[in-house]
């Protein structure tokens, strides 16, 4: 077989190259043919990190640098019918001579002028081009004492540029309509937008967001983020500490794990960066010196929500998204003048570290009631790591032994290709798009198994309903084997920062065991590991409940339906008398239709968690022991459905 593929290989005739081979593209047509380049993924809109949401951000950054340098103190953001967006500030205006260079040319900006955008997010001038040329309608205005210039494009190609005498206030105005030949049946959604919205008004507090007229506002920066973000009440008043180009907000709640907002320049980093691993190493080793005591950093930060913003001169980010701090220093050598500056060559680390000490240290001494607070929960984290280490020990060795690549595991070969490589994370990543299927059984693993994509797509197979967690401690995370297995699968065990696969989906039939299982695995993620859940991560598994088809000229046209109204819906499309089969569970789904179900057109449904939620009280009243009042609620809801059921 060796032989045949060398002789194959050798004897496959080479690919002309010549000169007609070379082309140059334009800026715009350069962003249209390589946009993963400028906004990472395309997505439809249903992930907050999806390119629509990319587009959005980028123009809302340069009016947000506004603020920062001083103009303008409200942004007016429009959405019509979730399909396209205006952003109006009231700042400077770009300056009318270079409006159409400013949004259709690479690398041209007043960004790189450091006297007139210190501390920017957008640096590269790439931004509000990348918006234009991805957008089928794409309009920049600028208003300067007076005048008005306006520029229209359509896909990145200018169609008109007027001028002309007005009274609107100095600023400048966006408009784009997403291209929906690239970005496939997008839609924006609210919750993301809004989410996006709070996080710009807690970095600029004072700044004014309308959006379709709702205002949002922050008065109390990060404090009002970690409030409106907790979905369990902090064990002491939130710790919020400001500094010139820093300020941090921190407390302990009593579940498990760590949860971090991190920020730059008014940018949230979701994968955080140098400035938040120093936040975190800096924070746990004053907390511990403080008390004088030995204590395990894991201990320290156990319960921890913590949000850090600091502002760096030039910031250099991992990619074009700017979701990664990649800076190691505070500013450059010089400014555009060729002047030092006054943070030049002082590390992210050590200012961060400097600050964190000296106050986080004072604020414990001028508190001595937090400080009581802080030790006993700490005690309390050291104590229960303690009583199961031993236990740990041995779950470890088990899921090593257990060889979860065969046994419990089929992983996808991104990973795979890491474990031999030993590749780091990079924005471009195909990990990025990785996700595991948590399934119920051999049958509907396998079935998805046969289906999947082997790049990205890993499939862990649940052995019956799992443990209901709720109320129990970390230690049955360790005593109970598929527990052991899934964080070890998923890389946990210690924080996000070593999660495997950027979507976790369960996947379980569509009847009332399934639903079930949801619930349980919900229940785990909840109680041991909720910064999964609130970091976007957690989806259910959309499958369709019923095939509809009809033969005519003997081919089957076939709709799948995901709901009642979709099934009555394809009937009326495929009369006469279509042929309809009601799918029971996933391992009566044939990998080849199952393909269908997991691939571009995979619909997920996220698992959010809100500031409304409140996680104890939602997991005891449906998992916890109040049996009586639990199934008095259910008999109330069936009488419902029973209703329901009699008027069709």
């Amino acid at each position: 077989m060796e032989e045949e593929r060398n002789e194959r290989e050798l004897t496959t005739p080479a690919v002309s190259y010549t000169e007609e081979n070379i082309r140059h593209l334009s800026d715009m047509e350069h962003v249209r043919v390589r946009p993963g380049m400028y906004i990472g993924r395309l997505g439809d809109g249903s992930q907050a990190e999806d390119g629509i949401y990319v587009l959005l951000k980028e123009v809302i950054d340069n009016s947000i640098d506004e603020f920062k340098m001083g103009a303008g103190k409200r942004i007016d953001i429009r959405m019509e019918e979730d399909l396209r967006v205006s952003v109006r500030d009231f700042g400077r205006g770009i300056p009318l001579g270079s409006l159409v260079d400013a949004v259709s040319m690479l690398n041209t900006g007043g960004k790189y002028d450091t006297k007139a955008f210190k501390k920017s997010v957008g640096l590269n001038g790439v931004g509000a081009k990348a918006v234009n040329a991805l957008s089928r309608h794409f309009v920049a205005r600028s208003v300067r004492d007076g005048q008005l210039r306006e520029a229209v494009f359509e896909r990145g190609e200018l169609m008109s540029d007027t001028t002309r005498p007005t009274d609107e206030e100095n600023g400048t105005y966006i408009f784009f309509e997403p291209d929906s030949s690239l970005f496939l049946n997008y839609r924006f959604r609210p919750e993301f937008i809004e989410t996006m919205l709070r996080n710009y008004t807690y970095l600029n507090t004072g700044l004014a967001i309308y959006y379709n007229g709702h205002r949002i506002i922050s008065r109390n920066g990060l404090e009002d983020l970690l409030n409106d973000n907790m979905t369990a009440q902090g064990i002491y008043p939130i710790v919020h500490l400001k500094g010139e180009d820093i300020e941090i907000a921190f407390t302990h709640s009593p579940q498990y794990g760590e949860e971090y907002y991190s920020f730059v320049n008014g940018q949230h980093t979701t994968q955080g960066g140098t400035h938040q691993s120093a936040f975190k190493e800096h924070l746990a080793r004053t907390i511990k010196e403080f008390y004088g005591k030995n204590f395990d950093f894991q201990d320290i930060r156990n319960g921890l929500v913590a949000a850090i913003a600091i502002n760096v001169i030039e910031p250099t980010f991992e990619s074009q998204t700017k979701i990664k701090l990649g800076s190691l220093t505070m500013a450059p050598e010089k400014d555009s003048d060729g002047q030092p500056y006054p943070l030049s060559g002082v590390s992210v680390n050590k200012f961060v570290g400097d600050f964190i000490k000296e106050n986080v240290d004072n604020f414990l001494h001028k508190h001595p009631d937090v400080a009581e607070v802080l030790l006993q929960k700490i005690q309390e984290s050291e104590k229960e790591r303690k009583a199961i280490a031993g236990v740990t020990k041995i779950a470890r060795e088990r899921a090593k032994k257990a060889n979860l690549h065969n046994r419990k595991l089929r992983d996808c070969r991104v990973h795979l290709n890491d474990a031999k490589s030993g590749r780091k994370d990079e924005e471009d990543d195909p990990r990025l798009e990785s996700c595991i299927f948590i399934t119920e059984g051999d049958s509907a693993s396998g079935s998805i198994t046969k289906s999947r994509d082997v790049n990205t797509q890993a499939v862990f197979s649940l052995r019956g309903k799992p443990l209901n967690s709720f109320g129990l401690t970390k230690k049955v995370v360790y005593e109970n084997e598929e527990f052991n297995l899934l964080q070890a699968a998923l890389n946990i065990e210690d924080g996000l920062d070593g999660l495997r696969y950027n979507k976790v989906i369960v996947a379980t039939d569509a009847d009332v065991d399934g639903m079930h299982i949801r619930l349980l695995m919900i229940t785990f993620f909840l109680q041991f590991f909720p910064d999964l859940i609130k970091k976007g991560h957690v989806f259910i598994l959309q499958t369709p409940l019923f095939r509809v088809r009809n033969r005519k000229k003997g081919v089957y046209e076939t709709i799948y339906c995901y709901s009642e109204e979709e099934r009555i819906a394809a009937i009326e499309k495929l009369s006469p008398n279509p042929e309809i089969t009601r799918f029971k569970g996933l391992g009566e789904i044939s990998p080849d239709e199952f393909r269908h179900f997991i691939g571009k057109d995979i619909r997920l449904e996220q698992v959010m968690l809100r500031k409304t939620d409140a996680v104890k009280e939602l997991l005891e009243f449906y998992m916890g022991k109040n049996t009586m009042e639990r199934q008095n609620f259910i008999i109330d809801n069936l009488v419902v459905e029973e209703d329901i059921i009699d008027e069709a």
